[in-house]
């Protein structure tokens, strides 16, 4: 058996190297230009993928469905098809379906060419009759490959058809999107290896009974990973949003108990949202706790830090807690505001117009630092809001040495615990 090791061993010791298809030269003298970001037209879109689609690049794009992809993907390429051919290929509807949404959102171009296929050797064959400069497929799951066993969709499948797609991408530097399914817990359906393919996941996302939708990166070859695009999906196409802000707000004639207003980071963008609470006398032996668009864990910790730190009696009262405009809120950065909004709501007492609350609330009771600090009060400022409470001490290294150094149009106040925050808010002790 020993000796079978060493003629194994042998065997791949004088393996001889194979002809090379291209060959090495040092990296300064490699063409970046080849990888140089295309804009598709849709300004958001851009910002997400880093400037636009990379020759050669395979974008997956996943989400729940109805959630706008296949309507997203065809007003992009519409206007890439402005500069050059564009394939879009449809497995899950007839050719005749998406040309009736194409002409309610006009996305009408005589270089947008559509094809129904679910053959992975047809699509190719498409590819090489229109030799576009992006192919779109909708969806992934919907492709099969004649030679390979297994039904489509299956793990098997998905496998071969995205390795075949992307060889076809690298091959002929071709752009190309796919489209993919998520499953129950929102993560995308299929194998891991389906990612690791891929040069870009993009999850596109929103409430079904919002207009808004977000497009999140969570992995990008060529460009960031906390970057965020906004579009409202209407009836007549999507639109991109640059400047989301007021959104997540409500219009108060009056201050109202119960609200108060943060400022959360998506991804890189400072968004005003407001947190609304109703408490009231519980008739149940066990009082409700309810949430909408907000961590109901963290809402959870943040009732019984009020109750055992700052003294706001909730253990017989019903609590429900919401985000306003389909926004969930999920960073630790918002506990301050639910804290307010909870502790003004048991209290009857309206929050001042003008006030912003920002920070992590601990299980002490503490109030803690959160990251990106000074793009939130910039927001803040900008919006028009006058108040700030925010954790006292130093903050980020990006921002200046303490909160008061910020202090312009806007008053910063930095609080270290619980009490201290809704004293300064609510000007009362609870």
């Amino acid at each position: 058996m020993t000796q079978g090791l060493t003629r194994g061993l042998t065997r791949v010791a004088h393996r001889s190297g194979a002809p090379v298809s291209t060959p090495a030269v040092p990296i300064g003298q490699v063409d970046a230009a080849a990888a140089s970001a295309r804009p598709t037209g849709l300004d958001e879109l851009d910002r997400v993928l880093g400037g636009g689609l990379v020759p050669g690049a395979v974008v997956l794009l996943a989400g729940e469905p109805g959630v706008g992809k296949s309507t997203l993907l065809l007003e992009a390429g519409a206007l890439v098809a402005d500069s050059g051919p564009v394939l879009y290929i449809t497995g899950e509807e007839s050719a005749a379906q998406v040309r009736l949404r194409a002409d309610r959102i006009g996305a009408i171009s005589d270089q947008l060419y559509l094809a129904a296929e679910t053959d992975l050797d047809a699509v190719i064959g498409h590819v090489d009759q229109v030799r576009p400069r992006l192919l779109i497929i909708d969806s992934v799951q919907t492709i099969a490959a004649t030679d390979v066993d297994g039904v489509p969709g299956g793990v098997t499948q998905v496998r071969e058809v995205a390795a075949a797609l992307t060889a076809v991408a690298k091959e002929r530097s071709l752009a190309t999107i796919l489209v993919g399914h998520v499953t129950k817990d929102g993560s995308v359906a299929g194998p891991r290896a389906l990612e690791h393919l891929v040069d870009v996941v993009l999850h596109f996302d929103g409430d079904r009974h919002s207009q808004l939708r977000m497009v999140r990166a969570v992995k990008n070859r060529y460009g960031p990973t906390d970057e965020v695009g906004c579009f409202d999906l209407g009836e007549y196409g999507i639109i991109g949003l640059p400047d989301p802000s007021g959104l997540f707000m409500s219009q108060h004639h009056e201050p109202v108990p119960g609200t108060c207003v943060t400022v959360t980071l998506e991804g890189r963008r400072p968004l005003p949202a407001e947190v609304q609470a109703l408490v009231g006398y519980s008739a149940l032996e066990v009082p409700r706790r309810a949430t909408s668009g907000l961590d109901g864990a963290r809402v959870g910790m943040v009732i019984a830090v009020l109750q055992r730190r700052a003294g706001v009696k909730l253990g017989k009262q019903d609590v429900y807690a919401a985000s306003v405009g389909g926004v969930r809120l999920t960073e630790p950065s918002v506990d301050l505001a639910v804290a307010v909004a909870l502790a003004s709501s048991a209290a009857n007492l309206s929050v001042p117009a003008g006030v912003v609350a920002i920070g992590e609330v601990g299980l002490a009771g503490e109030v803690r630092r959160v990251s990106g600090m000074p793009q939130r009060l910039a927001e803040a400022e900008r919006m028009g809001f006058r108040r700030a409470i925010v954790p006292a001490g130093p903050m980020d290294p990006a921002g200046p040495a303490d909160p008061a150094g910020l202090a312009g149009s806007l008053q910063v106040v930095g609080v270290q615990d619980v009490r201290q925050a809704l004293s300064a808010v609510l000007g009362t002790d609870l």
